[in-house]
């Protein structure tokens, strides 16, 4: 995986080079002005070598002062620039526990297009992707807290899939301890980005610090069209069919491979 360009590192070290040069200057103007007030300078033109001299004892001290309060300036900013806090890695933010996204979803390794409703639900234990394949048949997912999950679509020809996961559904706060990769602009979003073991890529946008992107590690890239906080799908929607529990069950272990994560389920035959 490539690095992203313009760590936010880079530009709270480029923040204080310049604040330095700006308060340097500052500093040294308002000097001059100060100065120039409390010692005016006396007329170019003196009779007098005893007034010669008075001018050039006051220059002299004009000068020392306008050293030591440059010095002075000059400590007080390192001294505020070298204890100010540094600036702290960005964090993915945790879902909200109820939202709807609409996603378009593109895979590379299938060749395969899909729009899917995504519902989460935390609250509820319950996950629900309602996913359109290109030129197919509308599949129900929707997945339990428990480790249930059940594919189905609806009609005449009606099937359904149950899978028993030894994992629920992902905690609003799944991606703590991701890798913070830099920013990228993907979708025209500036984007914060994060990796997690290998697994997955999550974009957020820096300004509203919404999800706009997301890639497996299995060439599936999600893209956020729309993103409802607090939208709650209706509990009859979740409803599985009849077809799913009236079947016999032949169970038979099987393992997948997430990454680093492996999870081991079960398949319940399908109709």
């Amino acid at each position: 995986m490539v690095r992203f360009s313009f760590p936010l590192i880079f530009l709270h070290n480029l923040y204080k080079i310049s604040t330095i040069f700006f308060l340097s200057f500052f500093c040294t103007f308002s000097l001059d002005l100060s100065v120039g007030e409390a010692y005016p300078k006396f007329p170019i033109f003196t009779i007098t070598q005893n007034s010669q001299t008075k001018q050039v004892s006051v220059q002299k001290k004009m000068n020392n002062l306008k050293l030591k309060l440059s010095l002075l300036c000059a400590l007080s900013v390192i001294l505020n620039l070298a204890t100010s806090s540094p600036i702290s890695t960005p964090t993915p933010s945790p879902w909200p526990e109820q939202f709807h996204a609409l996603l378009y979803m593109n895979s590379s390794s299938f060749a395969r297009l899909q729009i899917t409703d995504l519902w989460y639900d935390w609250p509820r234990g319950r996950n629900v992707n309602i996913q359109q394949k290109q030129l197919g048949a509308l599949m129900y997912d929707v997945e339990w807290d428990n480790g249930t999950s059940f594919y189905y679509t609806l009609g005449e020809a009606g099937s359904c899939r149950v899978v028993n996961f030894e994992v629920g559904i992902p905690r609003p706060d799944f991606l703590d301890g991701a890798e913070y990769l830099g920013t990228q602009v993907t979708d025209g979003f500036l984007c914060n980005v994060w990796e997690k073991v290998d697994f997955i890529w999550y974009y957020e946008d820096v300004l509203t610090r919404r999800p706009v992107r997301w890639d497996f590690y299995d060439g599936i890239s999600t893209h956020v069209m729309t993103f409802e906080v607090g939208a709650v799908l209706p509990d009859f929607v979740t409803q599985a069919p009849d077809y799913c529990f009236n079947q016999h069950q032949d169970q038979t272990p099987l393992q997948r491979n997430y990454g680093k994560l492996t999870w081991k389920f079960s398949v319940k035959n399908s109709k």
